[in-house]
Parts: structure tokens; C-alpha cells; sequence
């Protein structure tokens, strides 16, 4: 009995880690998308999780809402912050410059 339920941890564990590389991804390309439309130059081409919360779609399933940062610059010499917000594997909101606290 304890094997089986180490072999789902082990693969809760797993899930969860493809899930979150993909979100991330996913959320990357938001930021870039959100920086070249702003003309502004997305610094270290990355975003880095802020919080993950359990919360729900509007149909009432439970998903997980991640919240990511990122860092861009307008002149080259400056970092401004930004934040991607997803909800499962869905972009919600993507923020430019006055970063919401979690």
C-alpha cells in the first residue's frame, strides 16, 4: 500500500513539473508579445513564478493562478518590472510597468 501511494506522489510531483514548464512558456511568449508591442526589450528572456494559488474558471472548475514577474526596459539603461497572471495554462492579464503586490 505505502508503494502505491509513493508512486502517486512521485507522480503528482511529475505533473505538476511538465505543467509548470509549459505555463511558463506559455507566459514567456505573453511577455514577449506584450513587450514588442510596447516597443519595449524584454530583459534576461524569462519570467520568474511569484505565487501559485488554487483558484477557479469562470465554468466553476479549480485551476491553478500563477503569478509571474518579469523585467523590461524602455531606454536600454533601466529595469521596469511587469507581471504575467495565468489561470491553468491561459493568460489572463499581462501588466507593463505599475506591478501588482501578491
Amino acid at each position: 500500500m505505502i508503494e502505491l501511494v509513493v508512486v502517486a506522489a512521485l507522480g503528482g510531483l511529475a505533473w505538476f513539473w511538465l505543467d509548470s514548464l509549459k505555463t511558463r512558456e506559455t507566459a514567456i511568449a505573453a511577455a514577449k508579445r506584450a513587450c514588442n508591442a510596447d516597443a519595449v526589450q524584454l530583459l534576461d528572456d524569462t519570467v520568474a513564478v511569484a505565487s501559485i494559488r488554487l483558484a477557479r474558471h469562470p465554468g466553476g472548475q479549480v485551476a491553478l493562478r500563477r503569478f509571474y514577474r518579469f523585467e523590461f526596459s524602455d531606454t536600454g539603461d533601466n529595469r521596469r518590472g511587469g507581471v504575467v497572471l495565468m489561470l491553468g495554462n491561459v493568460v489572463e492579464t499581462v501588466r507593463l510597468g505599475n506591478v501588482w503586490t501578491v
